[in-house]
């Protein structure tokens, strides 16, 4: 009968030694438990608070040890205690099983745990606990994500004017007044600038009309960003979140995407703009499609349009979604005004000497076209059956 003695040597070999013998006599001892009666006297001895041998290993061999061995002891008896416990339940689940003392004699030992699940999954209808690895069986996966379809729209914008050459920017989505309206040719008292069309952040009427915080309407301040930081010729894309205290509904939320674009550098024309989106258009919507600009107002650029594309449903020809105009408007554009390059003027941008070009787009809107989704709420609604469609 197995007896714990407290250990004389601490050192490595002599402590694998002392755990052979134990684990010797714990595969000897179980094959001797062939009922319940012969288990509980066999988890008794092994696994008793008070007195059973894991606790004597503990008292006897980790308590005892000096300072220096205890994390090499440690480790032993923790070792043995996942061991003797593993065992332990083992020898219940065969005994409960019901197997003949033939089938048990043939799954004793630690080597047998993964035969031992083989054979009691064999006695169907009796309550077994065996906690096991079965490396046969399928592991477990986990659902690999996707792109949300406007983010996917969002990048699919920002990879075509990547590849004609533009870097990509990003800026804060809590800007100040000054760079989402002063610094971009908002007068005073434009309606932006109201609490009607823009979210504000609280308790920033003590300071500076320039310095209070707002949640950013558009992408349009990190073109000034921008050029604070580079020097003629840029050109970047620009995407992001922005905001707007607009209510929602099947076209319209209060939180919304954009893509806008600068290209800044001599000589840069109105063609240049005409050129650069029709390019970015066909790439996006197909070589088929064609773009039409039409007079508009932006505070930031002058000239300034509205660009619409040739209705990629009917191919022009007129229908529900383009309301049988054959067009889709799409995004605004225009020839940066040399009152926006005033406020960078210090940094290269003197509006005699450079020109350019900015535009701004909205990912939400395109992915609505792509995707043929008729309310943008259900972009933000989080119902996965939705969302898994464009995985």
């Amino acid at each position: 009968m197995y007896t714990v003695t407290k250990l004389e040597d601490y050192s490595p070999a002599a402590l694998d030694m002392a755990v052979r013998e134990l684990l010797s006599a714990l595969d000897s001892e179980s094959k001797g438990v062939n009922n319940k009666s012969d288990w509980k006297n066999f988890r008794d001895r092994w696994m008793a608070r008070k007195n059973g041998i894991l606790t004597q290993i503990n008292d006897l061999w980790l308590k005892a040890a000096p300072a220096a061995a205890k994390r090499e002891v440690g480790q032993r008896v923790n070792e043995l205690k996942t061991c003797v416990t593993d065992i332990v339940e083992t020898r219940r689940a065969i005994v409960e099983s019901g197997l003949s003392k033939d089938a048990i004699a043939r799954v004793t030992g630690v080597e047998a745990r993964i035969e031992v699940g083989q054979i009691v999954a064999e006695t169907r209808g009796r309550r077994l606990e065996l906690d096991q690895l079965d490396i046969t069986l399928p592991s477990i996966r986990r659902p690999i994500g996707a792109e949300h379809p406007v983010i996917k729209a969002l990048n699919e914008i920002v990879s075509v004017f990547k590849a004609m050459g533009y870097s990509v920017s990003e800026g804060p989505e809590i800007e100040t007044d000054y760079y989402n309206f002063e610094a971009l040719n908002f007068p005073p008292n434009h309606p932006a600038r109201d609490t009607q069309d823009t979210l504000f952040i609280a308790g920033q009427q003590s300071k500076p009309l320039r310095d209070r915080l707002l949640l950013r309407t558009h992408t349009s301040p990190v073109q000034i960003r921008t050029m604070e930081k580079l020097a003629p010729p840029i050109r970047v894309v620009i995407p992001g979140k922005v905001h707007r205290n607009d209510a929602p509904d099947a076209s319209h939320s209060p939180m919304f995407h954009q893509v806008e674009g600068l290209a800044v550098d001599t000589n840069i024309t109105f063609c240049d703009l005409k050129g650069t989106l029709d390019h970015a258009m066909k790439a996006l919507f197909g070589s088929s499609v064609r773009t039409r600009f039409q007079p508009s107002f932006f505070p930031f650029t002058e000239p300034s349009a509205e660009v619409a594309i040739s209705c990629i449903f009917c191919g022009g020809k007129g229908c529900r979604t383009c309301k049988q105009s054959g067009w889709i408007e799409l995004l605004g554009c225009g020839m940066v005004d040399p009152n926006v390059f005033e406020f960078v003027r210090a940094n290269g941008y003197d509006p005699a000497k450079v020109s350019g070009f900015a535009f701004g787009m909205g990912a939400d809107r395109i992915a609505l076209l792509k995707y043929g989704v008729d309310d943008i709420q259900l972009f933000f609604q989080g119902d996965v059956r939705f969302l898994e469609q464009f995985a």
